[in-house]
């Protein structure tokens, strides 16, 4: 009888909680299953780098534990997840001449002769980051403009969108452009009357590119080894990386197989060919203790808005005799997008303007009825949509992959190419979620900062740095500053099937959290956009401090 209650009693006891280390005395945030915010003040981490459990105000530590670190009160918040980047850009971009900083032409043309000067082994000038419209320019740069800087080597740089690439004469020379070049389908030589004039857009890019020397595998290492640091610095632990190519690929795999992979890469092939390279029967499982998976395949049915290679439904304001371009015939993507589904491979498909957007999800109605089960197709940026094609993002599971600074970046270039009649469906946050589209937050890094703080903000303000527009822009597409969270965090971990293993803290979830200076969630909107990332941890080992 004694045997008996003395078991009664211990089953109703709490069980032990098994855990190798403790990261205590910490203002913890983090959202549950259910979106809600949950406060506490100890982290409980397993042997293997995963959260045992979330420690409240009072409760009782484990007795014996193998570490313990103590952050003296600091704020804690599961790392950010960011649903569309571009890893190794990110890294070369940082290594080349960076142009993204710039606020003219001729800051430009002074920037390009410094870095020149400094670089006199480097047989071709390459970077990006330049935006005409940040310049105020009023049209595309020209091959003369960079001729006037440097004419003895080739110099190619890509916008900030990277759906254009700005050319001098030496270059165009080594690619063997003259007037005879024809623009390919998809893409757009700029030309001042029948000469190429330095600008190529979009497929057009190609035509230079095939000159351009490839990076080296060792110099690809390099990149992604220095983008890790960046998205690190941020407090981003895990990321989206959309377009990944079979070299990417190897990169990743080498810089695993030496144990120095440090962020949770959900990776997207750069279409089908390098899809099925990468995977060859599917999607891969979780490789290197979840830093690496290839979860799908990335498209393009369209450009950008900076370059006018949007497709949109009408001409654009500000330039009747363009509507863009759509690069896959409806048959050609819907082909695409089945030989994909077939093994499984999630299908991601960048849509900017309004009629790239109706072709792709109409092309989802369709799959879907065949592709049955959690699919979650994607539609990368949604960024111009007719009001009529709205509620068909909240059909068929679609996740509406978005960033929040696109639309303080381009609001005023979008209000010009647009006009005003189209502007209803325009970066439509809060029409998404009403919809019942899933919203996964990004930054298109590096066509933006990877700052995820400046995202957040710009979710449930519409307002950028400066609070301009005062009281947001379009302000009723504002959605909460939790719902915001929201995005970055778990739904941006959802949108790549991971959100069992990443995106909050909570029990079996991998530990991975940052150590940031203040609350985001008490801070004003320019104080969140200061937030500083002391530390980084991923699988509770802490991989960055500042």
């Amino acid at each position: 009888m004694k045997k008996l209650l003395l078991a009664a009693l211990l089953a109703t006891m709490p069980s032990p909680a098994f855990a190798d280390g403790l990261v205590d005395n910490v203002d913890g945030v983090t959202l549950d299953a259910d979106g809600k915010v949950l406060r506490f003040t100890g982290l409980l981490i397993t042997p293997d780098g995963h959260v045992a459990r979330l420690v409240k105000q009072g409760e009782k530590r484990p007795d014996k534990l193998d570490w313990r670190a103590d952050m003296k009160g600091k704020v804690l918040l599961p790392g950010f997840v960011d649903a569309h980047g571009h890893v190794v850009d990110l890294g070369f971009r940082a290594l080349e001449l960076d142009l993204s900083d710039t606020k003219s032409l001729d800051e430009a043309k002074a920037k390009i002769a410094a870095y020149v000067a400094a670089n006199p082994d480097k047989k071709w000038i390459l970077g990006g980051g330049w935006n005409q419209e940040k310049w105020g320019l009023g049209r595309f740069p020209t091959a003369a403009d960079l001729d006037a800087v440097v004419s003895d080597r080739p110099v190619w740089l890509s916008r900030a969108d990277g759906h254009a690439s700005w050319a001098n004469s030496a270059a165009m020379k080594a690619a063997g452009i003259t007037a005879k070049s024809i623009s390919p389908a998809g893409g757009r030589i700029e030309k001042t009357g029948a000469e190429p004039n330095g600008v190529f857009v979009d497929s057009a890019q190609e035509l230079v590119l095939k000159a351009v020397p490839k990076p080296l595998p060792k110099e690809r290492g390099t990149a992604v080894l220095k983008a890790q640091a960046i998205l690190l610095s941020y407090g981003i632990t895990a990321t989206a990386d959309m377009g990944t190519s079979l070299d990417d690929w190897m990169a990743y795999r080498r810089l695993g197989d030496a144990g120095s992979l440090r962020v949770r890469i959900m990776s997207y092939g750069a279409g089908l060919e390098d899809t099925i390279r990468i995977g060859g029967i599917g999607p891969t499982p979780w490789l290197y203790g979840g830093r690496l998976k290839l979860a799908g395949m990335k498209l393009y049915t369209d450009g950008a808005l900076g370059s006018r290679g949007a497709w949109l439904k009408a001409p654009y304001a500000d330039a009747p005799g363009q509507s863009g371009a759509g690069f896959l015939a409806d048959d050609v993507l819907r082909n695409l997008m089945s030989r994909a589904a077939m093994d499984n491979y999630q299908i991601a498909v960048h849509a900017i303007g309004d009629k790239a957007n109706a072709q792709v999800v109409d092309a989802i109605a369709d799959l879907a009825e065949t592709y049955k089960g959690d699919r979650r197709w994607r539609v990368e940026h949604a960024q111009v949509i007719d009001p009529v094609d709205l509620a068909k993002f909240g059909k068929n599971g679609i996740i509406a992959s978005m960033q929040p600074v696109h639309e303080t970046s381009d609001r005023t270039m979008a209000e010009a190419r647009l006009g005003p009649a189209r502007l209803a469906g325009a970066y439509a946050w809060q029409t998404m979620l009403q919809q019942g589209a899933v919203l996964a937050f990004g930054t298109d890094y590096p066509v933006e900062s990877p700052d995820p703080f400046a995202g957040w903000a710009t979710g449930f303000t519409r307002s950028d740095a400066d609070g301009q527009p005062f009281g947001g822009w379009q302000p009723q597409e504002r959605i909460s500053r939790e719902q915001a969270w929201r995005a970055y965090t778990m739904d941006a971990a959802y949108a790549g099937f991971a959100e069992k293993e990443f995106g909050r803290l909570g029990a079996g979830q991998w530990a991975d959290f940052i150590i940031v200076d203040r609350d985001p969630l008490l801070a004003s909107p320019s104080d969140l956009r200061a937030t500083k990332v002391e530390e980084t941890w991923i699988g509770g080992v802490r991989a960055w401090a500042r």
